[in-house]
């Protein structure tokens, strides 16, 4: 029997996107995040922005809020504590051709304390391009 072979150190696995959908990154959330490609649906946003926060993407985040409701800044400098553990999409519903509903539990961690984000997100169809409104956090 011959040595084991390695793996090639230049080739790397595919890494499971943080949304939590079955396909990897590149093929899920890094279509949008990397190569700048527009979400297709309210939920493929949602999701990508969630991963974009498990990034620190502000750019990202702030490039898909919608103008009308986008905050000047999101100081996620200040969130670097904040470690992300997984979301759940428990709702999609379309309102009509330009405007659709998410909701979500984000679960996350700060301080090693234990936090989750339920909240219902609206979006908007504008030119093409899914873009987050705002949302009505649930109460615990």
């Amino acid at each position: 029997m011959g040595a084991p072979r390695l793996a090639c150190p230049t080739m790397s696995s595919p890494s499971p996107c943080p949304c939590g959908a079955s396909a990897d990154y590149t093929r899920c959330c890094g279509r949008y995040l990397d190569e700048g490609l527009p979400a297709p649906t309210a939920e493929a946003l949602m999701r990508s922005r969630y991963t974009a926060y498990t990034q620190g993407r502000e750019d990202y985040l702030q490039a898909t809020w919608h103008p009308a409701h986008r905050p000047e800044s999101l100081n996620l400098d200040e969130d670097a504590a904040t470690k992300w553990l997984g979301l759940a999409i428990k709702a999609c519903c379309s309102v009509d051709a330009t405007h659709a509903t998410v909701e979500f539990v984000a679960r996350y961690k700060i301080g090693g304390r234990a936090y989750r984000l339920h909240e219902t997100s609206r979006f908007a169809l504008e030119d093409g391009h899914w873009l987050y409104t705002d949302g009505d956090i649930h109460p615990k």
